[in-house]
This record gives structure tokens, sequence and C-alpha cells, in this order.
């Protein structure tokens, strides 16, 4: 025999299908996108952990000053136990756009090999495959023309090169570029006709008894041992082991680390929901006291009663769950996998089945679900049925209501008791309140931060340009000045960060540059380094060399007020004493106007604002669609919890209000006194929120931007805090329209229901 309880499921159904229309619209919301998010990362990352055997990723790589011979090669190969391969590379900046650099190699058939996603490989010398990213952000296509070192290549293929998921220029950049930066491959014959000028002499190897790429520690170790064999056979420019290498293993990181975040806020809303379901059918409960009265003197039992309020809100998390997953693997994988394609140039995917999303979308949420309302059932449901009859439903009775001072208005002392009486549904509408403030702001904060970080770098440029030579060669440039330039790194296990490239300026006493303001002996620390790394003056820095064991120790003299980079500044005789150079060596030039009488291929590197603001730039770019959704779903949260929750407590008060009504009072009137209570609690909750937030936020972004080279410094611009408690006033405002209406059609017959 069927349960006539189930009978009852319907009506229900029917009389309440608003509230359970938006429930169930979030859960689909929620749980297609974060199911879309994790299919398409979990897609992304197995493709990219396929790549490394596919494409034979490298185990590392090294630059050399000049050609290494072959005995050199013989020799590492055997001290070093280690293949190496030939990558060269030359780097021209791109005249057909302004600012870029492109850097081409010749196309690779034994390491680092090539995804062509469209078109095809060069074949002739004036042809280039080209990274999709690069001819994306140009408007490139196969077919076009790129010119670079005064000569033209036609784009036959648009390609991914598997040591470039991430287009990083160099190892120390802050962040990297796929606007000013580009790669790509030629023929060899290509290659060789493309000048010298800023050609390096890259060696790719592997081990020949290859560790887990992502094995780190023992990646380290055996980068220790190599860098010794290294240092010995040549003048060794650089040596990335892959480990290490940003532009290889940037991406995949950040996969794992955007999956963590995703859900913890798909657990968060299903908890917030969770709570929802149990204040409606605690609020059903008290409705329904009478019936349920009845229902168990007539045998029906607690777990049957149970059972029958659990149905309605984990059939509507099913059925949520189910579109919603499907809507993530047919539609929305493709919009985060775009998100994340706008800022790395991955290698081929294909969408796979997740049981790891299907778990995380699905099975814990409704596990979730289930506990919380099973638990609050099982406590409302323990009354006896004479108590439920009675609609005697409080555990404690209180004695007296919570006394109120009679020298208070009337209309605010009824304001009051409507808060305390209704304090768990204010409560949760509190905290639902301070979880949509936190996304929005989260996602309204990135923008002005970045843009904040820009003008703090353009504003406290050391010069307009900064030259690093290959050798000390003199410029009649009107205005350039000499400085002395090393790099070092911090030492990651004492500072909690990982290891980071600091640049060591030397500085001449008289500098029209940069003022020093610690005596010799002592160094200048930028403001960034001091703020990161909670660094002050008297402290002891010590820095390690990053091709060797060799460490530094100096001490802290002074701030130097650069915002954004980490550097130190000191005495260019102090610095040439350190490192063992002569006296009087330099390698660098401090410029306001560009240098034209040195050969470019004496030039290592120019450093201009461009470089500078390629971190933010990059960031707003690629972080704008995640920023998009993060506003949106703080906005429904907004929309959600209000009206739920609202609506709840004009539901619980009706038979008052219906008596207000019998009493005389007017719509407006009712409303100044339920409603208004509600508008105050939700005012509160804004204000103290964005109070909160902004203090969880500066948390929160300096635990985020920890990891990157440079210094963000979080600060709360007004214009957000404006906008999030504009947003959040404005959304309860067509919440009251709708609950007003709502008390508008309250029939006075309400009052003589259920009385005692």
């Amino acid at each position: 025999m069927k349960n006539p309880l189930n009978k009852r499921l319907p009506r229900e159904l029917k009389e309440e299908w608003p509230k359970y229309f938006i429930i169930f619209l979030f859960f689909v919301f929620t749980i297609s996108a974060v199911s879309g998010f994790l299919v398409s990362d979990n897609s992304l990352q197995k493709a990219n952990e396929e790549s490394y055997e596919k494409y034979k990723i490298e185990d590392g790589n090294f630059d050399y000053s000049e050609a290494a011979s072959a005995e050199t090669i013989a020799a590492i190969e055997k001290d070093g136990e280690i293949k190496i391969y030939e990558n060269f590379f030359k780097e021209e900046a791109v005249q057909s756009f302004d600012d870029s650099t492109f850097r081409v190699f010749a196309d690779r058939e034994q390491i680092d090999l090539i995804d062509v996603l469209e078109g095809e490989k060069p074949s002739a010398d004036n042809e280039l495959g080209i990274d999709r990213l690069f001819a994306e952000n140009h408007k490139l296509k196969i077919g076009s023309a790129i010119k670079f070192a005064d000569k033209e290549f036609k784009i036959t293929g648009i390609v991914a090169l598997s040591d470039y998921s991430t287009l990083f220029q160099s190892p120390s950049d802050m962040m990297f570029d796929n606007d000013k930066f580009g790669v790509g491959i030629v023929t060899k014959e290509g290659f060789d006709s493309i000048r010298d000028d800023h050609i390096h002499y890259r060696y790719s190897y592997f081990y020949n008894s290859r560790p887990d790429h992502d094995d780190e520690k023992a990646g380290k170790e055996k980068a220790e041992e190599l860098i010794k064999v290294l240092s010995v056979n040549g003048e060794l420019e650089e040596f990335i082991p892959a480990y290490s290498n940003q532009a290889i293993h940037f991406a995949a990181d950040d996969f794992g680390g955007d999956q963590n975040m995703i859900t913890v806020f798909l657990y968060i809303v299903v908890i917030i929901l969770a709570f929802v379901f149990s204040i409606t059918i605690s609020n059903t409960i008290t409705k329904e006291a009478s019936t349920i009265g009845v229902l168990r003197a007539s045998g029906y039992t607690r777990g049957e009663m149970v059972k029958h309020y659990m149905i309605i809100p984990m059939l509507t998390l099913l059925v949520g769950a189910v579109i919603g997953n499907i809507l993530g693997y047919t539609l929305l994988n493709d919009v985060f996998a775009q998100a994340y394609l706008a800022s790395y140039s991955l290698v081929s995917y294909k969408i796979i089945f997740t049981p790891n999303a299907f778990v995380r979308t699905t099975v814990i949420p409704f596990i979730l679900m289930f506990l919380i309302n099973l638990i609050m059932l099982s406590v409302k449901l323990k009354l006896s049925p004479l108590r439920f009859l009675r609609h005697d439903l409080k555990k404690k009775q209180r004695k007296k209501a919570f006394k109120l001072n009679t020298k208070l208005p009337i209309m605010l002392r009824f304001r009051l008791r409507v808060i305390f009486q209704n304090m768990p549904n204010y409560i949760t509408i509190f905290l639902g309140i301070i979880f949509a403030e936190f996304i929005l702001m989260f996602s309204l904060i990135f923008k002005p931060m970045l843009n904040n970080f820009e003008d703090n770098t353009t504003k406290n440029l050391l010069a307009d340009y900064q030259y690093v030579l290959k050798a000390p060669l003199p410029t009649q440039t009107q205005g350039a000045e000499s400085f002395a330039m090393e790099s070092l790194q911090t030492i990651g296990e004492n500072s909690g960060n990982k290891d980071e490239d600091v640049t060591i300026y030397g500085i001449r006493q008289d500098s029209k540059y940069v003022t020093l303001s610690s005596e010799k002996g002592k160094i200048d620390i930028s403001t960034a380094f001091h703020k990161k790394y909670r660094l002050d003056i008297g402290d002891t820095l010590e820095l390690k060399d990053k091709y060797s064991d060799k460490t530094y120790s100096f001490e802290i003299g002074g701030y130097y007020d650069y915002p954004a980079i980490i550097a130190v500044f000191m005495d260019i005789d102090d610095l040439n004493e350190t490192f063992g150079n002569e006296e009087g060596s330099f390698n660098a030039y401090f410029s306001n106007r560009e240098i034209d009488d040195i050969d470019e291929k004496y030039i290592a590197s120019r450093i201009t604002e461009t470089e500078l603001t390629k971190t933010s730039r990059q960031l707003i770019r690629s972080m704008g669609s995640m920023m998009f959704i993060f506003t949106f779903f703080g906005t429904i949260i907004y929309v959600l919890v209000i009206y739920l929750l609202a609506k709840i407590i004009i539901e619980k008060n009706t038979q008052s209000i219906s008596m207000t009504k019998i009493l005389g009072y007017n719509n407006g009137e009712i409303n100044s006194l339920y409603i208004h209570s509600t508008t105050i609690v939700t005012l509160i909750s804004l204000v103290i929120g964005i109070v909160l937030c902004d203090r969880t936020l500066a948390v929160v972004m300096f635990e985020v931007f920890k990891g990157y080279s440079g210094w963000f410094e979080y600060t709360l611009d007004p214009l957000v805090a404006v906008k999030t408690l504009g947003l959040g006033i404005l959304t309860y405002l067509i919440v009251v329209l709708i609950l007003s209406r709502k008390v508008k059609h309250i029939p006075l017959d309400e009052a003589l229901k259920n009385v005692e």
C-alpha cells in the first residue's frame, strides 16, 4: 500500500513552488558551473599530464654564453648522467607590433615536441608556426604575415610548444605575458637565415634515470648535482630544471589550486542552502503542528515523518544535480576551458568523464544536505503528539518574554520582538550576506587592486629604461648612468615562500636616479620586500646564489620606495666587493632616453614600463571572465538568501500579521513592523559584512599572491565598498517589493486558525 503522506507532496509543491523553484535553479546554476569547471579543469589537467611523455618534455635546460663544443657536451653528458639536445633560440622585437618580443626556435624532433592545432608546420625558410595565444591576441591567422629581425614570415600553422604552456619570457618574471611575448618555430634553414644578434645557446636535457616530473624533491637533488657539472664546463648564464620552470608547470599548478577554491565555494553554497531548507521545513512543521500531532497519534512513526519532510529538499537537490551535471558536461565545460585557454598555451585536449567531479558536485553535497536536514528534523520531531496538537513546540518554555525598556517607542519594541523571535533566521541571513559580500568584493576588488599595482609601478620607475649589458660598454647617451646589477634568491624555507629572484642594484653615491638612505656596508630594501617578507631595519637578510650553495648576508639599513618589485639597493663599491668584481665594474645603465649607440648583441635585456606592468595586464586579461562569474553568483546568493529567509519570517508570522489587520493596521504599517525589522538586520549585516570581508580579503590576498614574484599590496577601493553595499541594498529593495505583495494577500481569517 502506498504511503498516504506522499499525497501531500504535490500539494505542498504547488503551494510553495516559487520557493522550491528558486532553490532548484540555484542548485542547477551552482552545480552546473562547478561541474563544468571541474570537468574542463580535469580534462585539461589530464592532457597536460600526458604531454610530458607524449611530447617528450625536457627535464631541464641551461644556457651557455657561447656554443659548447662536442667534447664539452660529451663531458657534461657523462659526468651529469644526462642526454643533451641543442635547443637554440633567437629573440627579436616584433616589427609588426609595438613593444612585442618574439622567441623563435628551429623545429624540434627529439625533445619538447610541437602540437599543431591548426594548419601545418613550416616547410620553407620564410614560413612560421606561431603560438596560438600570441596569434589570437594579435588577430593573426594562417596566411597572415609577421615581421621580426627585418624578415617577414608567413604563418602556416597555429601551434602549442609543449615546454611553453605558459608564456614566461624569463623564469624570474613576475607573470607570464601572452600579449607582448610570443614563441614559434621555423625550419632549420629558416632559423639559420635569421640574424644572430640575439641568439641564446640553450641546451635541453633528459636525465638518464628520469625522476617523476612532479617529484620536486628528486628533481631538486639531481639539479644540485648537475649544476656543479655545468658550472665547471662553461660560462653558465641560466639553468632551469623542469620542476622550477614556470613555463612548464605554472598552468598545471593553477589547475589544482583553482579546483580546491571552486569546491570550497560549492560546499559553502550547499551548506547555506541546507540551512535555508532546514528553516523552511521548521516553519512548515510549526504551521502543520496539528496535522503532525494527528498523524503521530494515528500511528505514524517519527522516522516516517522525518522521511516525509526530507523528500522534497532531497528531490530538489537530486533533480538540480542531474540537470546541473548535464549542463556542466555539455555546455559549461567549454566556457571554463576557454577561460583557461585565454591564459595558457595548452596542447590539444578532449573532455573526459571525471568521477572526482561527480563526487564533489553531487555525492558530497547530497550527503551534506541529507545530514543537516536529518539532524534538524530528528531534533524537531522528538516532541510528543500531544505537544504538536497543542502547538507547544518549544523545548524550553520561557516564563517571561525578554524585557525591553518601556521608554522605547512601541513600534521599535515590536520590531525588536520580531527580531528576537526570528533570531535563527536572521543569523542565517547575516551569514549568507557576509558570504555573498565576500564573493562580490573578491570579484570587484581584483581589477582596482591590479590597477593600483600598475600605477605604483609606473609612478615609481627607477628610470624610463634600464639596460642590462653583456659587457661594460660606454655610451654617449645624455643622462645615462651606469650601475651594477646582480641577481640572488630568497631562501624559501626561511621565509615561508618559494625561492624568489631578488635584483641587487649597485648604485653610485652621486646617483641621479636612486638615492640610498643607508650608510656604506648596509643595504636598502624595496618597500615591496619590506611588506611581503616582513623585514625591518636592523634585520639581517640572507640570500643565496641561484646556481650554487653560496649564501650572502646583509644588514638592512633603510627602505627604498619601490612598491612592486623585490629588490635590494646598495653602494656599487660594496656590491663589487661582495660579488668579487673588479673595482669600478658595472653592467647596466639607467636612462630616461633610449640608448642607441650600443650594439644590440651586447644588450642582455631592457627593463621598461612594459616589462614591469606585464603582471597586472596579464592578470586583468586572464581573470576577467572568472571575476564576472564570481560577481554573478555573489548577486544570486544575495537575492536567494534574503528573499527566502525574509519570506519565511513573513510566513512564520502570518497569524500575527492577520491579527494586526483585524485590529485595524493597514498594509504599510504592517510592513513597517515586520519587513522593516528584516531591513534593520539586512542593513546592519551589509555594513558589518564589508568590514569583516575587508579584513578577511587582506589575509586571503596575501596568501593568493604570496607565490607570485613581486608584491601586490591589498587595498580596499572605496568604490568597491560602495558598489557592494549598493548592490546589496538594491537587491533587498526588490525583495521588499515582492514581500509587500505577500503581506497584502494574507487573509484576515488566518488569525482564527490554529488557535489553542
